[in-house]
């Protein structure tokens, strides 16, 4: 059964709503540009009063590896998701464990990271939230079974999706009434697909 992470969680409502349903993991962003985004504090008062077992996944873009690790303390994170193409030098710098994502353009784009858990989202000027999907035809023949796939997915797309084998999903805007704030009835049928 796949993962769900629910991403850009803004505010401690849609948090435990999430889990409720089922998430597995929700994402905090830390890119001020995004309208998802949320103050190191503030994620920390909401991940204060989560229950445990739960992944809570903090979405960095071109920062350096001591904010990240400071922001991943502070807030009591326990996962580092990359959305650049950062050094080696950098991950060795990281005291969180991470996940490194590929901005997909191509299909040969797919084999990056090969062997270990990526999230794989397409590509788009700037970052995070446009909704572009991959196309579900490069997807053919290989092996998903370590890729978190993100990217313009709402619950009728996964039916078509279960044959890759994907190890996750990654759904921001899919599960939004507006930006930033969840739409309990989006989550609860994207979980209920992804469950199926």
């Amino acid at each position: 059964m796949p993962r769900v992470k629910i991403c850009g969680i803004t505010n401690l409502e849609d948090a435990l709503a999430a889990i409720s349903l089922g998430a597995d993991a929700l994402g905090f962003v830390f890119y001020p540009p995004s309208s998802r985004f949320i103050a190191p504090e503030i994620a920390a008062q909401i991940i204060a009063k989560l229950p445990p077992f739960v992944e809570k996944v903090g979405l960095f873009v071109n920062t350096e590896a001591d904010t990240v690790n400071l922001t991943c303390k502070e807030a009591k994170l326990t996962l580092a998701q990359i959305h650049w193409d950062a050094s080696e030098v950098f991950y060795a710098a990281l005291d969180v464990p991470y996940l490194p994502v590929v901005r997909v353009t191509c299909k040969e784009d797919l084999t990056r990271f090969c062997g270990q858990y990526r999230l794989v989202d397409a590509f788009v000027e700037g970052y995070g939230g446009k909704g572009k999907r991959i196309e579900e035809n490069w997807f053919e023949g290989m092996d998903c079974s370590k890729m978190i796939l993100a990217g313009g997915l709402e619950p009728e797309h996964l039916k078509a999706l279960r044959p890759f084998g994907f190890y996750g999903y990654d759904v921001s805007s899919g599960v939004e009434e507006t930006k930033g704030k969840k739409s309990y009835e989006k989550m609860a049928k994207f979980l209920q697909e992804a469950n199926a």
